[in-house]
C-alpha cells in the first residue's frame, strides 16, 4: 500500500471521527434546545418556582449561578494566576515544584462528588460557613484552581522566549516583563481557561449538593443589604442553582409540568453558556489587540 493511500485513509478516518463527534454535539443540544425553547419566556426567567402547582419559573436558581459564578471566579482567578506565574517564572526544578505539580494533577481528577463531601466536612461544618453560596465557591475553587494553574503556565510557556529576552535586556524587572510582556501575549490562553472554569461552575451540581444547598429562601430584589438573610447579595445564604434545580426537577418534582420546567430551564442552562463563552472570546481579542497591538 502506497504511502499517499495510506495518508488518505488516515485522513478520512479522522474526518469521520471529528464528524461523528459533531453530529452528537450537535443532536445533543438540538434536542435539548428544541425541547425548552418553547417553554422559555420572561415570566419564567424572572419567577419563583412552585412546589407543587404549575407554572413555576426559575428566577431565583437563574440568579444563584450567575451570582455563584461571579463569587467563584472571583477567588479562582487570582489564586490560579499567582500560582501559575509562580510555577512557570520562580519556582526551582526539583523535587519540591515536581510534587506541587503531581498534587495539582490529581487534584485536577477528583470526582466533583468527592470535592462536595470534602466541602461538606471543611467549609460546611469545621468553618461553620454552613450551606451557603460561599461554602459552594470555596468548594468550586477546589477542582477549579489546577485548571487556571495549568492553563497559565502552557498560557506564559507559549511567549517567545526572545520576546522576554528583550525585555530584560532593556532594563525592565522580571515582574515588569511578566506583567507588561508575557501576560499580555497569554492573555487569549489564560482567558480560555477562564471559559472553561466558568462552563464548569455554571453547570455544577454534584458538589453544590453538598454546599451550596437545595433550597433557596425567598429573595427580596429590592433588598441589596448583603447582611441580610433575604438579600440577594448575600453571599452566606443556602442557595438552589439551576443546574441542581434541574436535577431536583427531574428526579422529585410533584409540579404537574415538571418535565418542560426541567427542559425549559435546560435550554436556559446551555444558552448562557453558550453566550458567556462568545462573550468572553470577544472580549479576549479585544484585549489582545489592546495590549499586543495585534489586527
Amino acid at each position: 500500500m502506497s504511502a499517499k493511500t495510506v495518508d488518505r485513509i488516515a485522513t478520512g478516518v479522522i474526518i469521520l471521527f471529528a464528524g461523528i463527534i459533531v453530529l452528537i454535539m450537535v443532536g445533543l443540544l438540538g434536542f435539548i434546545l428544541v425541547r425548552g425553547l418553547g417553554h422559555i419566556s420572561f415570566d419564567f426567567l424572572t419567577s419563583p418556582p412552585e412546589t407543587i402547582r404549575a407554572g413555576g419559573g426559575i428566577g431565583p436558581q437563574l440568579f444563584n449561578s450567575l451570582f455563584l459564578l461571579v463569587l467563584t471566579l472571583i477567588i479562582t482567578v487570582p489564586l490560579g494566576l499567582g500560582a501559575g506565574i509562580y510555577m512557570s517564572q520562580y519556582a526551582k526544578p526539583g523535587k519540591v515544584t515536581d510534587s506541587i505539580r503531581l498534587i495539582v494533577e490529581v487534584l485536577s481528577s477528583f470526582p466533583s462528588i468527592v470535592v462536595g463531601l470534602f466541602g461538606l466536612l471543611v467549609f460546611v461544618n469545621t468553618f461553620g460557613f454552613g450551606f451557603s453560596l460561599f461554602s459552594g465557591a470555596l468548594a468550586l475553587t477546589v477542582f477549579n484552581l489546577p485548571l487556571m494553574v495549568r492553563i497559565t503556565e502552557q498560557g506564559l510557556a507559549s511567549v517567545p522566549q526572545a520576546q522576554k529576552e528583550a525585555s530584560l535586556a532593556l532594563g525592565l524587572s522580571k515582574w515588569k516583563t511578566i506583567r507588561s510582556v508575557m501576560l499580555p501575549i497569554a492573555l487569549p490562553v489564560i482567558l480560555t481557561g477562564t471559559i472553561l472554569a466558568a462552563g464548569r461552575v455554571f453547570g455544577e451540581a454534584a458538589a453544590l449538593l453538598f454546599t451550596a444547598g437545595m433550597s433557596s429562601p425567598r429573595l427580596d430584589f429590592t433588598d441589596w443589604n448583603p447582611f441580610s438573610p433575604m438579600s440577594p447579595l448575600n453571599p452566606f445564604r443556602p442557595a438552589e442553582t439551576l443546574a441542581v434545580h434541574i436535577w431536583k426537577v427531574n428526579s422529585e418534582g410533584l409540579a404537574p409540568d415538571a418535565p418542560e420546567i426541567a427542559a425549559g430551564a435546560s435550554a436556559v442552562l446551555i444558552l448562557t453558556v453558550l453566550l458567556f463563552n462568545l462573550l468572553a472570546r470577544f472580549v479576549g481579542r479585544q484585549l489582545q489587540k489592546k495590549f499586543t497591538a495585534s489586527r
